[in-house]
């Protein structure tokens, strides 16, 4: 195993394994920071930008310290979003293979029945909303007390106030002596501090990236009347072995597009805070197997989202700021591979995203589409 993580031959077999199967040779930044002082057993904040395998820096030494012996819940992961929650529970089941280890997720809006039946099998891995999590323990019918490692996924979103009370509540009905994680993909000074105040003298880990989007992405935009977006969009979807996903923070227009898509015959998800949960898990499984060339979401719903070979990210008006415009781009281009991020807007809007390209020191090319090609 020489051409591979020092620290990967201290690991169980089974993430030995995994990590020769899943051909990585070196860790990402905030793998290799994180993880050493997660298996020291010290409390981390981590800081680190989308794509940077936040979730497998923390899952690496957490999995490793799994008893399997023990039937009884050993690690509590708390997601902002079921989307999130489902995501790295197919992490956890890529990860356990071959090693035992018991999961479940706990999401709200889900059949608490079926939940409560995988809870009797006493996994060691729970993942979970907050709200649903404090509802079990509310009644009774999951304890958490033996539970030595507690992860906050989007701790900037966790330790908002929404879900503050929550938060605390869960935190107490856990073993004394816990470990803390705090990942998050941004990190203000105000959920640090509220963070430090719940944890034993924490690292705090930031890892910062000059190149915030991919130099493999192209950015282009192609400009239309605002009644031709969807027109326009209809057209991109004839280009080649695409895999799209459209952003708008306008839930009636996605409802618009996906009903008028829809009736044109376009195989098409749509994920935002209207849709059920049926029809997100529907969305996100046909997108993944590739029966489904387009998802159509708000940021909110596509919050830790991660779907591999994602050829391109649609904009359908100008981002807010640069962060929106990264946290978009940087769903595409991952690993290394190419990816395009396309901005369908109205002559007024140029003028804004040339500006917004200009702090992000990224070229912007203005398109064409022409017989399925962007030229």
């Amino acid at each position: 195993m020489s051409n591979t993580w020092s620290i990967i031959p201290s690991f169980q077999p089974f993430l030995q394994e995994g990590w020769q199967k899943s051909n990585f040779t070196n860790p990402t930044e905030i793998q290799e920071k994180a993880v050493p002082a997660i298996l020291d057993g010290k409390d981390v904040i981590a800081e680190s930008p989308t794509g940077t395998g936040k979730t497998l820096a923390y899952l690496l030494p957490v999995l490793n310290k799994v008893d399997v012996r023990k039937k009884e819940g050993q690690v509590l992961i708390l997601g902002s979003s079921r989307e999130l929650v489902m995501q790295i529970l197919e992490e956890i089941r890529i990860w356990t293979e071959g090693s035992g280890i018991e999961r479940t997720a706990l999401i709200g809006g889900a059949n608490v029945k079926r939940q409560l039946d995988k809870l009797k099998k006493k996994p060691q891995m729970i993942v979970g909303t907050p709200g649903r999590v404090v509802e079990l323990l509310n009644m009774k019918k999951l304890k958490v007390h033996e539970v030595k490692t507690v992860v906050f996924d989007e701790g900037d979103q966790l330790f908002s106030k929404e879900h503050q009370k929550d938060v605390d509540h869960i935190i107490k009905s856990t073993l004394k002596e816990r470990q803390i994680l705090v990942f998050s993909a941004t990190l203000s000074e105000e959920v640090e501090e509220k963070a430090k105040a719940r944890m034993k003298d924490p690292d705090v880990i930031r890892v910062t990236t000059t190149q915030k989007v991919p130099e493999t992405v192209e950015h282009v935009y192609v400009v239309c009347e605002e009644r031709d977006k969807i027109t326009t969009l209809r057209k991109l979807m004839n280009i080649g072995n695409l895999r799209a996903l459209a952003f708008s923070n306008d839930i009636n227009m996605l409802s618009t597009f996906a009903a008028k898509l829809e009736y044109n015959g376009m195989p098409l998800g749509v994920l935002h805070r209207d849709t059920t949960k049926q029809e997100r898990e529907t969305a996100l499984k046909r997108f993944r197997e590739g029966k489904y060339p387009l998802l159509l979401a708000t940021d909110v719903a596509a919050r830790g989202l991660d779907v591999k070979g994602l050829t391109h990210v649609v904009q359908l008006e100008v981002p807010k700021d640069e962060e929106q415009y990264i946290h978009r781009a940087g769903r595409t281009g991952r690993a290394g591979e190419a990816g395009t991020v396309v901005s369908i807007i109205t002559e007024q809007e140029v003028k804004r995203l040339q500006k917004l390209a200009e702090k992000l020191g990224i070229s912007l090319m203005k398109k064409k589409l022409y017989k399925g090609e962007l030229k």
